[in-house]
């Protein structure tokens, strides 16, 4: 079991970055469907990048391993990586693949529906996390999402683990894990669909969250933190559960919400919080971001969260 009780306020991203192209319609379409009068946003998105731009502004020292095409939107990626303060010297340029794009619709109703193509985060490679071993050194907590090859996810947690380094794993997009990677994870932070994906257990009420925490936690993962959209967030240890209720908020655009909340948390947990108020600093955060569209642009500083936290 990987966990780390240093409160080293450094958090190690290693993930995916892309363009996120964005298009703000009444409803999204459906197939074969074309719909005029929607608003077009194009802004730096990936699980990856959206986190470690949520640790940064939440007032984190971030590094960022990662893989970019060598074109204009990965200039561009870099660019506000560098404006975020965030160390990007660990991020490999692509010449032969370009920078990964998402297309996404937005509904009025703050619904969504997205297509990726990972591009250069499909090369994300182990020996790339190998390369960047140094990134590892005085870091409190490593984030990692399933957004790159899952064993350059696994090759990342298992040096965390060896270097005694705090990992959290937020398993997006939903897939299946092997026991081998679970047991190696500190805190696992599924939504509601990819828990029942990880268990088989369909997520209705705060039973059902037990239940498939506890069902995630038989198989090596030492926290689970489930995060329940508009109801907070459900953690589960050895210890004991409970509910961190969210805040209320008017949501116009989720897209990254679920990002947000795991930089947060991330960098609230190296600063030494307690669990408890670390997943509150992170609900607080994530609160902020479903009131602003796009993905990295609704990522809160520090002062907007601890003005929801007032």
């Amino acid at each position: 079991m990987s966990s780390s009780s240093g409160t080293t306020p450094t958090v190690l991203v290693v993930g995916s970055s892309g363009m996120d192209m964005t298009i703000y319609l009444e409803r999204i379409p459906k197939i074969g469907e074309t719909l005029l009068g929607g608003e077009f946003l194009t802004c730096p998105g990936g699980k990856g990048a959206n986190q470690a731009v949520a640790a940064a502004r939440a007032g984190g020292t971030v590094k960022f391993v990662a893989r970019l095409g060598e074109d204009h939107h990965g200039d561009e990626i870099l660019a506000g990586f560098e404006a975020d303060r965030i160390d990007a010297s660990f991020i490999v340029r692509d010449s032969s693949t370009p920078t990964g794009t998402a297309l996404i619709f937005v509904s009025e109703a703050g619904e969504n529906s997205i297509g990726v193509a990972p591009g250069a985060n499909g090369q994300l490679s182990p020996s790339d996390v190998a390369n960047a071993g140094s990134a590892f050194d005085g870091t409190g907590a490593m984030l990692l999402q399933l957004e790159v090859p899952l064993e350059t996810v696994e090759a990342a947690a298992a040096l965390a683990q060896q270097k005694g380094i705090r990992v959290i794993l937020n398993p997006a997009p939903a897939q299946p894990l092997p026991d081998s990677l679970m047991q190696m994870v500190s805190i696992l932070t599924p939504n509601e669909t990819e828990a029942e994906l990880l268990t088989g257990i369909p997520i209705n009420n705060l039973d059902d969250a037990e239940r498939a925490s506890v069902a995630l936690r038989a198989r090596g993962v030492d926290t689970v933190v489930l995060t329940l959209g508009e109801q907070g967030a459900y953690v589960s240890r050895a210890e004991g559960s409970y509910l961190v209720k969210a805040f209320k908020v008017n949501a116009i655009d989720t897209v990254a919400a679920g990002d947000v909340f795991n930089g947060a948390l991330a960098l609230a947990l190296c600063e030494g919080l307690e669990l408890k108020a670390a997943v509150r600093f992170a609900n607080a955060a994530a609160a902020h971001s479903v009131t602003i569209p796009g993905a990295q642009p609704s990522a809160p500083k520090r002062s907007e969260i601890e003005a929801i936290l007032k």
